[in-house]
């Protein structure tokens, strides 16, 4: 048996391999192929250990205790919060924002990388004791 896992590669690397071997093939014969064999399209799933992670409970424990000794003998307590990269620019997003009735803001149509504003993980850093960020 090959130790090539085909399930791990695009059906566009799939129709590549396929060719540079020979066969004559497209990237949606491919699509086609799998679905009659079965297989489809398929995101994770979060199962393999349940609801909640054992030491949960106890790590939060841990944290509130360290934060609370920081805090006591005057000592600085940051936290830092990231969320997922996101575009920057004038893209489409989940949310919705009040505007004048017949004015939606206009943004792109296609989700294609701006190259001059890039990618952003957006964050924020709040001192705990002072409640401030």
């Amino acid at each position: 048996m090959s130790p090539l896992r085909w399930t791990c590669k695009s059906t566009h690397r799939l129709a590549q391999e396929l060719k540079r071997r020979g066969h004559q093939v497209s990237q949606r014969t491919v699509c086609n192929l799998l679905g009659q064999m079965g297989d489809s399209l398929q995101s994770t799933r979060k199962v393999r250990e349940g609801g909640q992670h054992q030491d949960r409970d106890g790590q939060l424990e841990h944290t509130a205790r360290a934060v609370a000794e920081l805090q006591a003998s005057g000592d600085p307590v940051v936290s830092v919060d990231t969320k997922k990269k996101e575009l920057i620019g004038d893209f489409e997003n989940g949310g919705k924002e009040w505007q004048p009735r017949g004015s939606p803001e206009m943004v792109r149509v296609h989700d294609f990388i701006d190259c001059k504003l890039g990618k952003v993980a957006s964050y924020g850093v709040s001192d705990l004791t002072m409640n401030t960020g």
